[in-house]
């Protein structure tokens, strides 16, 4: 399935269906698709497949996209700013965090995981549900933020701060680890533990979560006055 990627760190990814082919994707997630083009939610998987979905963070029911009468284009984009990373998964198996999954192929199977350490579950920011794809052809993954994808060779080790972690390979070993002494710890700006993830196996990493995003921007939001003034309407902009 041919696919585009359009824009730089608010990014979108546009399918071409043939007739016969199929994709599906997160529900909501749509932005715009030519005329040819059918969409159906359907309940994947069954109750139990929604149930998972529901565990993993996504919807319920996924929306699955054909076309009719030739090729048809349909176009798919994240819930905040960031960017699409495209996979092919095909005799492959990739984890992902929790809401990343965006849209994928018919063959395409999006089922949950669960972390295997208990301390990674608490401390590693990726959440003790995670999101596990696997079957045949290409994937698409949204996460905020701007995205690196790193090939980890046999025993090489990555630390990367907590939550900032997409996805990984099930061959790549995901713990977590102590920043170090108490200074560090207080002071450093990092918490009390990092992730650490070692080869072999794809990685990819995020610059900024959205929890570190909607901080960034919630000073800027509305506030409502602690004056007396009943004439106005009790808000103000803060700059």
């Amino acid at each position: 399935m041919k696919y585009t990627l359009t824009g730089d760190n608010l990014q979108f990814v546009t399918l071409e269906i043939q007739p016969g082919e199929m994709a599906f994707a997160e529900a909501g997630a749509l932005v715009y698709m030519s005329g040819n083009v059918k969409m159906d939610a359907k309940l994947q998987g069954g109750l139990l497949g929604g149930l998972k979905r529901t565990l993993a963070g996504e919807s319920f029911m996924t929306t699955h996209f054909t076309t009719t009468g030739g090729p048809g284009l349909v176009s798919f984009g994240g819930n905040c700013p960031g960017k699409v990373v495209a996979l092919d998964i095909t005799q492959k198996e990739f984890i992902a965090q929790k809401d990343a999954f965006l849209c994928a192929e018919e063959g395409v199977k999006l089922d949950i995981a669960f972390q295997k350490r208990l301390g990674a579950t608490f401390f590693g920011g990726e959440g003790f549900i995670l999101q596990h794809l696997s079957g045949e052809g290409m994937v698409f993954l949204h996460a905020a933020g701007d995205l690196v994808e790193i090939d980890l060779t046999p025993g090489q080790v990555y630390k990367v701060s907590t939550a900032h972690v997409v996805g990984w390979e099930p061959s790549v070993t995901y713990d977590i680890q102590a920043v170090g002494g108490i200074k560090t710890a207080l002071f450093g700006g990092e918490g009390l533990f990092m992730t650490t993830l070692t080869g072999p196996g794809k990685v990819i990493i995020q610059s900024m979560t959205l929890a570190q995003l909607a901080n960034a921007v919630m000073p800027f939001f509305p506030t409502q006055s602690s004056g007396g003034n009943n004439s106005g309407s009790g808000f103000q902009i803060k700059f």
